[in-house]
């Protein structure tokens, strides 16, 4: 699903007109990133959380030439999904038919 879809189906659902949607929408993406660069976590009940953690530099290898690369410290944006959308996810995909990954 893309940004569009989104805009589609919210558009639709609320009666509001696409340039409006994808105005709040974007309005939303911009200020999740401009709290998460500014180091603040985000909470929305029920959907989940948007946070950022520091991880510490490292030895990793190039799994193509096996040449090991030192990399920095640095922030990573995370989203940790709530219990409800999980439970949710699981119910729903649980009661279709199984369709293998490739």
């Amino acid at each position: 699903m893309t940004k569009a879809d989104i805009v589609d189906r919210i558009a639709t659902g609320t009666g509001l007109t696409k340039v409006d949607t994808e105005a709040v929408v974007d309005g939303f993406i911009l200020t999740v990133i401009d709290a998460m660069k500014e180091g603040k976590n985000i909470e929305i009940r029920g959907f989940g959380s948007f946070k950022v953690k520091k991880r510490k530099g490292r030895v990793a290898r190039n799994p193509r030439t096996g040449e090991q690369v030192m990399v920095d410290e640095h922030w990573v944006p995370l989203f940790k999904v709530s219990k409800e959308v999980k439970q949710a996810v699981n119910e729903n995909l649980s009661k279709m038919p199984q369709v293998s990954g490739g």
